[in-house]
């Protein structure tokens, strides 16, 4: 079991803007993250719907993690699919890229595909010898003092979040205590995430927001 001197193997780091953060688009940001939002949602909604036109049936999907199938996979196989994972990694940096966006962290519009300034550390587990087998049935459950720690984190942050829009309007500038708690708070729920629902990793997230 690793020491909890060692550190954790998921990791979140935003670069913190070096220049001054663009004040038209700071003001406007609850519309300008509309389209891409949009688009994230269309990703991980999950639901599938069922369209008739000129008598014919239509049927989509949108997705979103790979869940349940990697918990089946692990239970009686113990893999984890690379390109499960490759999609998870992916669709979770996407993620975190509107989210920050939406936070004010950058002003750089999300990319669907590049990494930009937010940097995501998932690393690909060896499912044989790295993971139980079973833990993967109960680590939603483990995580749930977590969920209520972040409920309240996430009511913090939203609040940082309106000091710092009315901080970028006037100075140009995100306050780096702010920047840190924002970005604290979002590689807490990052490391639960891959702990309950993504399954890299079976060691217990720390209640830390620091890296």
């Amino acid at each position: 079991m690793a020491s909890a001197s060692t550190p954790y193997p998921v990791n979140l780091r935003v670069d913190f803007p070096e220049r001054p953060l663009n004040r038209v688009t700071t003001l406007f940001r609850v519309f300008t993250v509309i389209p891409i939002a949009i688009i994230l949602s269309l990703l991980s909604g999950g639901n599938s719907e069922r369209q008739e036109a000129s008598g014919v049936t239509y049927q989509y999907a949108s997705t979103s993690l790979v869940v349940v199938p990697t918990i089946l996979m692990l239970l009686f196989r113990q893999k984890y699919p690379r390109w499960w994972f490759d999609w998870n990694v992916a669709l979770t940096s996407f993620g975190y890229r509107v989210m920050g966006y939406l936070a004010l962290l950058r002003d750089e519009y999300p990319s669907t595909d590049e990494e930009q300034a937010t940097h995501l550390g998932i690393p690909y587990p060896h499912a044989s010898t790295e993971l139980n087998r079973w833990l993967p049935l109960v680590k939603w459950f483990l995580a749930i003092p977590h969920y209520v720690v972040l409920f309240f984190l996430g009511l913090a942050a939203v609040v940082c979040v309106v000091v710092a829009w009315f901080a970028i309007l006037f100075t140009g500038n995100y306050p780096r205590a702010l920047f840190d708690f924002v970005v604290g708070v979002l590689r807490w729920w990052l490391r639960v995430t891959a702990y309950a629902f993504i399954l890299v990793t079976d060691r217990y997230p720390p209640f830390r927001l620091s890296e």
